[in-house]
């Protein structure tokens, strides 16, 4: 399965968005303070601001929302990294910058991610992986601007460790948060990930 379509009666894409949108922000803040499974459509309809019936005109399923929910937070993310990824001039700073803008935005979303690690074993097996493809999508972007930034070659095993090791470092700042923001701002965070990224493509531009 390349795409999973969630099924609307409506026939209005512009209303089918935002009454979408609508739905995702309301399960986002009823995910996170009773989980998936103790949340109910009736709750998601009301969150959102309109009524059970209207809700499922534009979903069919509980797990059509949470599907949304995973959606949006990777939209979000291949979005941000598309506007800071400069191809064009290819350069260490050029990777930093998108490091940064990458880490940033998992701060915005880190009540997402956690939600997206809790609740995603509740999908059904076609829809859990296609949202780990694009889990794998998103990694495949950062092996992408690595590639092409660094003014040397590494191996393509390395790049993948190097994109992944990127990509969970950002989601740990949300997951691991009840020890790492004590101890650091994100800021700081950023900066010492940051570091110990360009400490270990010095080895390797020695090597």
């Amino acid at each position: 399965m390349t795409q999973k379509q969630v099924l609307s009666s409506v026939k209005d894409q512009d209303l089918i968005e935002k009454r979408r949108q609508q739905m995702i922000k309301g399960a986002i803040t009823l995910f996170k303070q009773k989980g998936f499974h103790r949340t109910t459509t009736r709750e998601i309809a009301k969150e959102a601001g309109f009524s059970i019936g209207t809700l499922y005109e534009y979903i069919r399923t509980k797990e059509d929302v949470l599907f949304l929910v995973c959606d949006a937070i990777y939209f979000q993310v291949r979005e941000r990294l598309e506007a800071v990824i400069d191809l064009k001039d290819p350069s260490i700073d050029n990777l930093v910058t998108v490091v940064k803008s990458y880490f940033q935005l998992m701060d915005e979303m880190q009540e997402e991610i956690v939600i997206m690690y809790q609740e995603v074993k509740s999908l059904e097996p076609d829809t859990r992986e296609y949202v780990l493809q694009k889990e794998r999508d998103m990694a495949a972007m950062l092996e992408r601007v690595i590639v092409t930034c660094l003014p040397y070659e590494i191996s393509k095993q390395d790049v993948e460790l190097l994109a992944n090791n990127i990509f969970i470092q950002g989601h740990m700042w949300g997951f691991r948060r009840w020890i790492l923001q004590k101890q650091f701002t994100l800021e700081e965070y950023i900066d010492r990930q940051i570091h110990y990224l360009l400490q270990g493509l010095s080895v390797w531009e020695e090597n």
